[in-house]
């Protein structure tokens, strides 16, 4: 067979083998701001009713205080995993009094910089360092663009597939170090094709005014409150959400684990003139963790990740140095502010299928000129995704997005099948089919409907936003949890205030020792 990927496709056409793809594992990290009735942002601290930001394992908080964060465990269905997900919500929605979700990716009505509430995580040395590595966000980019907010998905293949695969493909190498390959050339093809994901699921094509506090900006106007681009489908995504001047040559092209890691210890261990001088203290108080080009590892804006479970106290480079690449963190996905959870079962199904086409799609290394040509097609697709005829660029040679789309899916279509095939259902071939449609016709995109929505029914973003919320809240309050579910997240959140007591009542040592130990850490 001479398609690479109908060859290693039919390895899971074996009757020993037709259940595998039953055991990918799946888990979402959802955020969204917490708002006050009036849609703006929340000043409240974090709930205590959800318990400790710092060591809860479902409900923390991300850069802003207000900035909550639901994760998920990761499952072998992604139903399940949204069910739990859907869990989560109900308690915190009964926990929120007044106060709302925010539904969109870009923020809600913001106060002025220096009143963005930075999240605290307590006293002890681990919460300071979070804190402060947050307080540095704040002097590198600001407190604005830390309120944005999107989904990740988490991803892995079963751990039975990597010695069937290495036989397959005649490979000699060690596996750990094959896995980890696997894994580096899928984010390698997603680096290719994943401009086809914000035309898909891109649901921020308008964003509040007052998010550029009276600087310039290249948008149109909607209205008096509200900006856009007419095709775009994820200013998240563009150059107004995630970007950095500092991290403009930190361009990992994924040549191999080994490389990535060299690329971020590099930007951890370099200083970078503006941050020096600011310095890591002002008038005794630290305001970043170090002047480098990254604080941590953790800084670095992309829109996939190579990932592994840390051991407490380790850093991710040394997990991933250690133990090599265990699943990918998929981080380019809008909240779509029509659904309740912010991402359906339909998204889900499909994301399966398309990362798994990444993971056995030939991913060879990336040619000098094809990294750009990678950056430069996700661009276009969430500044002018949905514009007609938009033409992409694969190598070298100009395509229509649409074009190129429709192909992708055909050679994703095998891989839905699979997965179809190895759960008894049709849903990853109905997501696809529901994806389709969607470049048949642009008004069925997420982007696209957001648009409509403010236009037919004249609302500004953040009208239209504090709508859905009430939507959303309305749809969770009416299935309560039951009264066992509700006390098990009660026990959860008073396990997780005690843990952070025992953190803070035991440490020992100051904290620049711990953060010289921690620092350090990257060279161990």
């Amino acid at each position: 067979m001479s398609d690479p990927l109908l060859r290693r496709l039919a390895l899971f056409d074996r009757a020993d083998q037709h259940t595998l793809l039953r055991h990918c594992r799946h888990g979402v990290e959802r955020e969204s701001l917490r708002v006050d009735p009036a849609g703006n942002l929340a000043l409240t601290p974090h709930p205590r009713a959800l318990g400790s930001a710092l060591t809860h394992a479902q409900i923390t908080t991300d850069y802003s205080e207000a900035l909550l964060e639901f994760i998920t465990d990761a499952r072998e269905d992604a139903a399940e995993t949204l069910d739990e997900l859907d869990t989560i919500h109900r308690f915190v929605h009964a926990h929120l009094g007044e106060e709302r979700l925010w539904p969109h990716s870009m923020p809600c009505q913001l106060p002025d910089e220096a009143t963005i509430p930075i999240a605290d995580y307590g006293n002890s040395h681990v919460g300071q360092l979070k804190h402060i590595y947050r307080k540095g966000l704040a002097v590198r980019y600001g407190k604005t663009m830390q309120c944005i907010a999107g989904i990740h998905y988490n991803f892995s293949l079963p751990e039975a597939l990597w010695p069937l695969l290495q036989q397959e493909e005649g490979d000699t190498r060690p596996a750990q170090d094959w896995q980890s390959a696997c894994y580096i050339a899928l984010i390698r093809n997603f680096r290719r094709y994943s401009w086809l994901l914000p035309y898909l699921f891109g649901a921020s094509p308008a964003v509040g005014a007052s998010f550029f506090r009276g600087q310039p900006h290249r948008l149109d106007t909607l209205d008096a409150e509200t900006l856009y681009l007419p095709w775009a489908t994820s200013l998240r995504m563009s150059d107004l959400g995630y970007q950095s001047e500092a991290q403009a040559s930190l361009t990992p092209c994924y040549d191999s684990l080994d490389s990535y890691l060299d690329s971020l210890r590099r930007a951890v261990t370099t200083p970078y003139a503006p941050y020096a001088a600011v310095g890591t203290q002002r008038d005794g108080e630290w305001v970043q963790l170090n002047t480098n080009v990254l604080q941590i590892e953790n800084e670095y804006y992309s829109t996939i990740r190579p990932k592994r479970v840390i051991n407490s106290g380790e850093r991710p480079l040394q997990a991933l140095g250690a133990r090599g690449v265990q699943y990918v963190e998929v981080r380019c996905l809008d909240l779509n502010p029509f659904l309740p959870l912010g991402i359906d079962l339909t998204e889900t199904r499909f994301l399966d299928a398309f990362l798994l086409f990444c993971a056995l799609e030939d991913g060879p290394g990336l040619i000098s000129g094809e990294c750009g040509e990678c950056t430069g097609n996700f661009a276009r697709s969430v500044n002018e995704g949905r514009k007609p005829g938009l033409q992409l660029s694969r190598h070298g040679k100009p395509i229509g997005l649409k074009e190129w789309g429709l192909e992708l899916l055909e050679r994703i279509g095998a891989c839905a099948d699979r997965l179809d095939a190895a759960f008894g259902h049709d849903q990853h071939r109905r997501a696809l089919e529901v994806q389709q449609a969607k470049l048949e016709d642009v008004s069925l995109t997420p982007s696209a409907q957001v648009l409509r929505s403010l236009q037919d029914d004249k609302l500004s973003l953040f009208a239209f936003a504090r709508r859905e919320a009430e939507r959303h809240a309305e749809w969770f309050s009416q299935r309560p949890l039951d009264a066992a579910t509700e006390a098990r997240f009660e026990q959860a959140a008073r396990d997780s205030l005690a843990a952070q007591a025992r953190l803070e009542s035991e440490q020992q040592g100051s904290f620049e020792d711990y953060m010289a130990h921690y620092l350090g850490a990257i060279h161990t």
